[in-house]
């Protein structure tokens, strides 16, 4: 049988999108809910941290983390992007020592259908990682 730890921490300062981090089986796992908002098409979501000097920085390659999961809701429908960490990279996501991460992004589950081609291109690559729950 496998041995499930999870570690559990609720990260306050992003409360509103439902920010913990834990550990399953040896997995590290970041985890936001996105929210609607009322202009454009997805969801948006933070991604940002703290560094040791209080300033937000958005997560590095070398942090301890394997997976980003983001929880989506619209009305009846939701389900959950699970983001391994290389995805992160190669779309910017994550820093590199070559490249500054983001602090938050736009997710786009199947239910969306943006209009503009960086959207679609953005939805693109993340259906790759959606699992819908209904």
């Amino acid at each position: 049988m496998t041995e499930v730890k999870l570690n559990y921490k609720i990260n306050a300062e992003s409360i509103e999108y439902k920010a913990c981090s834990y550990t399953i089986d040896g997995l590290n796992i970041v985890e936001r809910t996105a929210k609607i908002t009322p202009t454009k098409k997805g969801q948006f979501v933070t991604c940002w941290k703290r560094n040791s000097d209080g300033i937000t920085e958005p997560h590095k390659y070398s942090d301890n983390l394997d997976f980003f999961y983001i929880k989506v809701v619209s009305g009846e429908k939701s389900g959950l992007f699970k983001f391994p960490k290389e995805a992160l990279i190669k779309n910017g996501i994550l820093s590199t020592d070559k490249k500054d991460g983001k602090r938050g992004f736009r997710v786009y589950p199947i239910w969306d259908t943006p209009t503009n081609k960086q959207a679609l291109k953005t939805q693109d690559w993340q259906l790759k990682y959606f699992f819908q729950n209904n």
